[in-house]
């Protein structure tokens, strides 16, 4: 007889939980495209990538709370081009304006740090990196001497 065991890893459970959710947990506020992410996991820790080119540090939000990781945006920007005189005599005036705002949430691992999460911005790809617990790394191989 054998035994077949199934472990689900965790990040597994980080794209079952929030990939396939689209509750209020994940979404965006104006329509537009939810912002892709990547979800990386090492020996140490797990890394959220997120792509939002065009932004600036300052636009985001990110807090945890009971477990759950949440990113947020919300940003507004307007400009205007005023000509007086145009080529045939006409005003000539341009306004323009956008809104973008999302969240993404992400129910944590049980192994997840989340004391210890760092996040980063650079090149429109704003990175959260959550550190497992130091019980839960996979610990080398010690020798045992026999006495």
């Amino acid at each position: 007889m054998s035994l077949a065991r199934f472990t689900q890893s965790s990040l597994d459970r980080f794209f079952d939980n929030d990939l396939l959710d689209w509750s209020n947990r994940n979404f965006s506020k104006t329509n537009t495209t939810l912002p892709s992410v990547n979800i990386r996991e090492s020996k140490e820790e797990f890394l959220i990538d997120v792509a939002v080119p065009g932004f600036d540090k300052n636009d985001f939000k990110i807090e945890v709370n009971n477990d759950v990781l949440t990113v947020s945006s919300e940003k507004q920007e307007e400009s205007e081009t005023k000509d007086e005189k145009g080529k045939h005599g006409e005003r000539y005036t341009k306004r323009e304006f956008s809104y973008q705002a999302f969240i993404r949430s992400f129910t944590l691992p049980d192994d997840a740090d989340a004391d210890r999460v760092t996040a980063s911005y650079d090149k429109g790809i704003l990175t959260v990196l959550i550190p497992k617990k130091e019980e839960t790394k996979p610990k080398t191989a010690r020798m045992i001497e026999i006495k």
